[in-house]
């Protein structure tokens, strides 16, 4: 691939992983980038590098605009691996100056390289550096998503490249938001937000503060993942904002996993409860929908409904997968319920409806359990379940 020009002297020069279909639990059938950019200006300077096996495509596109010798700087946003693990060779065959990154990012480059050697520069909040016809201005962004990360603004062409922020993981030969299809990259980075960000949403929402205050101008935001916002900025910034604030619409999610359908069979019950309250309803089988594909659901859902048979004492294994994930994330802002069957114990409603409180979720029934298989009336309990549960949706505001 080649490198490409995303403001006059500014270069997309990162590396399209086209392969990757797992990011630490997070499913990636579409691969995903990582996002270098090199400033040419009196001072060169090179912000982030790639994934360690991809070093060399990442050398690669830099040698098509310039000796990689030449490069003066190094901004470091952030230390995760699939930004830094090519660190160490980059900076060893280019010997930049300085090194620039925050406080916590120099300890966890210390930590994660143990190279004492390099030439440090600890920049924070508010500081500014000045390239020559450019400047870059920086702004931490702790614990989004990691305590070392920050964001570079250049005002003089109102660019935020802003690390694991406004990202999707999505692999294209298409580099700006305007080149695909935008309803599908808008897909993409919910589900990039709900399995990455949605644990850190006041964080966020105080990020975005921070940028209105300051008063920054952002014409392109370009990600350290996926596609370069170029045309529709605000449009993200406008998800995030509203991702961010978990009110949900007027949604239940059915997370369900089920040994003989019994569980399959309350779960379609409780879904006609809820379409005879006008609440929209998403099922998701847990052996068949992946978490974080079902994390993406839950996401602008207010309705929470857990469902699983009883096994040895305990649920089902995709649901304890699931709720392990789900206890990570902490979605917020969500009412719930727990359903299943069972042969002779029952424990699964009750572990599955104290997980729900244990992340904060309103539980607004006990619980329904049923023995073996459901009886009409039954059927009509859990049709009643999804009733009460869809009119104490459409009463939350």
């Amino acid at each position: 691939m080649q490198p490409v020009e995303i403001k006059k002297d500014v270069y997309w020069v990162g590396a399209v992983d086209w392969n990757i279909r797992d990011f630490h639990g997070y499913s990636t059938p579409k691969g995903t980038t990582y996002n270098a950019y090199l400033v040419m200006d009196e001072k060169i300077t090179l912000f982030d590098t790639v994934k360690k096996p991809f070093k060399n495509d990442l050398i690669a596109h830099i040698e098509k605009i310039t000796d990689p010798a030449k490069i003066d700087y190094l901004v470091v946003n952030h230390v995760e691996m699939d930004h830094s693990g090519a660190l160490p060779d980059i900076i060893d065959r280019l010997r930049p100056e300085k090194v620039f990154c925050s406080a916590m990012g120099k300890k966890a480059l210390l930590d994660h390289y143990h190279r004492k050697d390099w030439p440090y520069e600890v920049v924070e909040t508010g500081q500014t550096l000045r390239l020559g016809k450019k400047t870059v201005q920086f702004l931490e962004i702790r614990m989004l998503h990691w305590p070392d990360s920050m964001v570079s603004y250049v005002p003089e062409d109102r660019l935020l490249i802003s690390s694991d922020g406004f990202g999707q993981h999505w692999a294209t030969s298409e580099r700006f938001d305007d080149e695909v299809d935008l309803p599908e990259l808008l897909a993409h980075a919910a589900k990039y937000y709900a399995n990455i960000l949605l644990l850190f949403s006041p964080l966020v929402q105080k990020l975005l503060a921070t940028i209105q205050e300051a008063g920054l101008q952002i014409d392109m935001i370009a990600g350290d993942h996926g596609l370069i916002w170029r045309s529709h900025p605000a449009k993200i910034i406008e998800a995030y904002d509203l991702w961010s604030r978990q009110q949900g619409r007027d949604k239940a999610v059915i997370l369900y996993d089920t040994m003989w359908q019994s569980t399959e069979t309350m779960a379609r019950a409780i879904a006609e409860g809820l379409d005879e309250e006008g609440v929209n309803f998403k099922m998701c089988n847990l052996k068949l929908n992946h978490r974080s594909d079902v994390m993406t659901e839950v996401l602008d859902a207010k309705a929470l409904i857990l469902g699983s048979a009883t096994l040895n004492n305990g649920m089902l294994p995709a649901m304890a997968d699931m709720l392990c994930y789900l206890k990570g994330l902490r979605p917020a802002n969500k009412i719930g319920a727990a359903f299943g069957s069972y042969g002779w114990s029952g424990e699964a409603v009750k572990l599955m409806t104290a997980a729900l409180e244990e992340i904060k979720v309103r539980v607004v029934d006990p619980g329904l359990r049923v023995r073996f298989a459901p009886t009409p009336e039954d059927i009509e309990k859990c049709m009643e379940l999804g009733r009460k549960i869809g009119k104490a949706v459409k009463e939350r505001q």
